[in-house]
């Protein structure tokens, strides 16, 4: 059962990475604040792909 909220967790940082990369990209025009949450949205993605890695590698639970 906390594999499946581990995975929940890591799709929502997913989805908010997207989210974040997206406003940096299109919405923001301060250079800074598009640095800000640009580094925030590559973080999230990073610790959401090493959640999926752990989950995934993890095997099967007993």
């Amino acid at each position: 059962m906390m594999k499946m909220w581990i995975s929940f967790g890591s799709m929502g940082f997913m989805f908010f990475a997207i989210l974040t990369i997206y406003f940096s990209r299109y919405k923001i025009k301060q250079k800074f604040l598009r640095f800000i949450t640009a580094f925030v949205a590559y973080i999230l993605m990073i610790a959401g792909g090493l959640m999926m890695i752990y989950i995934v590698f993890s095997g099967p639970t007993n």
